[in-house]
């Protein structure tokens, strides 16, 4: 009598947001149990810094061949701010062995009259990268109002964090892959049959509030609110890995 070989869990592919890099995720891996994950740097950061891409389907070509020579089958993806941004566009795709996409604080999309003015404002900020030293520009990226929650020592730790940045790498990203380019990706996630769920802080008042009302459209996506802001896996690690613990506990 035969027997089926048992079928390999599928991986985690984490996803940084801008300025950050695969270590980002460390202690949310550390908490993680028995589960087969895979960090990446995004084009334009960390080991990748000379990787280019000039759209969102660029980068989800990227991602498909980075899986491809990994030889990642089936696989769960979960995205923080940008990173977020751009797993759910690849997920909109209909890429092969994606079975689960897990956002945190990501943006579904603007409405086309927005789009241009966010497209210059993100125009203004690539020219700094370009132009000015990292730390004069990051000392303004995070008095943005998404970072209000932040303190004072925990605003100065990010900056001293993300000094090792190249400007112009993270320039170029900011424009290829800026929310005014992003298609609309909410009626996809109102119709999707793929499981999906979305972290949110409850300091976050921008992202949070995005969330309840996406999680009020959308039947297959379930809302989680954790205590912090908007980068939640840096703030609540612990917190974090019991989500996904409990998630591959039941999928897999």
């Amino acid at each position: 009598m035969s027997r089926e070989p048992l079928q390999q869990a599928p991986t985690l592919v984490l996803l940084h947001g801008l300025l950050g890099n695969c270590q980002d995720w460390g202690e949310v891996i550390a908490g993680l149990e028995g589960i087969n994950c895979l960090a990446l740097d995004l084009p334009g950061h960390g080991q990748n810094h000379q990787v280019q891409v000039g759209s969102f389907e660029a980068f989800h070509h990227w991602l498909s061949d980075t899986l491809i020579a990994r030889d990642i089958r089936r696989y769960c993806l979960l995205g923080y701010s940008l990173g977020g941004r751009l797993a759910l566009y690849h997920a909109s795709r209909q890429p092969p062995g994606l079975e689960a996409l897990r956002l945190e604080s990501a943006h579904p999309g603007l409405p086309v009259s927005e789009r241009s003015a966010r497209i210059a404002h993100d125009e203004r900020w690539a020219l700094r990268f370009e132009q000015e030293t990292l730390e004069d520009v990051l000392t303004d990226w995070y008095q943005q109002p998404v970072f209000a929650d932040l303190s004072k020592a925990q605003r100065s730790q990010q900056i001293n964090r993300r000094l090792d940045n190249h400007g112009p790498a993270v320039a170029n990203m900011l424009r290829s892959t800026s929310l005014g380019h992003q298609p609309s990706l909410w009626n996809w996630l109102e119709n999707t049959s793929l499981p999906v769920s979305y972290f949110s802080g409850q300091r976050d008042a921008k992202f949070h509030t995005l969330a309840t009302h996406l999680a009020t459209m959308a039947p297959n996506l379930c809302h989680i609110t954790l205590e912090g802001g908007h980068n939640l896996h840096v703030e609540q690690p612990e917190a974090f890995s019991q989500h996904l613990n409990a998630w591959f506990g039941t999928d897999s």
